[in-house]
């Protein structure tokens, strides 16, 4: 892969508002795929998979049985990103979607590289192919230096190094929501969307559509 170098010298297109974040998951979810995740470091990598997560309605959400300390970023103001741990060894990254109380937010799921490999690269040594590096939502946390350091931080704002952002690139058109992976409850809602055809989604073959 060729890396390509950022438009800017901090973010590699248009801040999103904070009106973009502030509508149901289940609208930004899709709207956020070909935007780009992108640090103050100079890494970045385009969008290419996502899942919903609809807070009291929805029984895989970290916010289904209301607030606690964990999840209290997931009721704030929209924009702003929550980190969490889990399998006590990953940390998942998601962008709070909605007003504020509604606990809802959106899991980026894949991400294809676009800027700062070689940080990428050193972040997770052991992977040899560029493919896989943010192919999954622990793996693009890894590859991005994302942590608990991030949970809160404002995307819309983003003083504290990381923000999502326009490049230009439309979201894929028609795009037609899957189940969600990895998850108990609340498999058959189709909140799941990924960018047709590209390699970087991740899951098995048939996952990935």
């Amino acid at each position: 892969m060729v890396e390509k170098k950022p438009s800017s010298i901090l973010w590699p297109g248009k801040l999103l508002s904070r009106a973009f974040y502030n509508r149901a998951a289940t609208t930004v979810a899709p709207r956020l795929l070909n935007k780009v995740l992108a640090s103050a470091d100079g890494r970045a990598g385009r969008i290419v998979e996502v899942e919903a997560y609809v807070g009291a309605i929805d029984p895989a959400s970290h916010t289904y049985r209301g607030k606690t300390a964990r999840n209290a970023i997931m009721f704030g103001p929209p924009g702003h990103m929550y980190v969490y741990f889990t399998y006590g060894m990953h940390w998942c990254c998601n962008c709070v979607s909605g007003p504020p109380g509604d606990g809802c937010g959106v899991l980026i799921r894949a991400l294809e590289p676009l800027h700062g490999i070689v940080q990428m690269r050193a972040a997770r040594p052991r992977i040899a192919n560029d493919r896989d590096l943010c192919r999954g939502p622990a793996r693009l946390t890894q590859a991005m230096g994302i942590d608990r350091a991030q949970n809160g931080i404002d995307l819309v704002a983003p003083r504290d190094g990381f923000a999502i952002v326009d490049d230009g690139m439309a979201p894929p058109r028609d795009l037609v929501g899957s189940t969600r992976i990895g998850i108990s409850q609340g498999k058959d809602l189709p909140w799941r969307w990924s960018v047709p055809g590209s390699r970087y989604v991740s899951g098995t073959a048939s996952q990935r559509g």
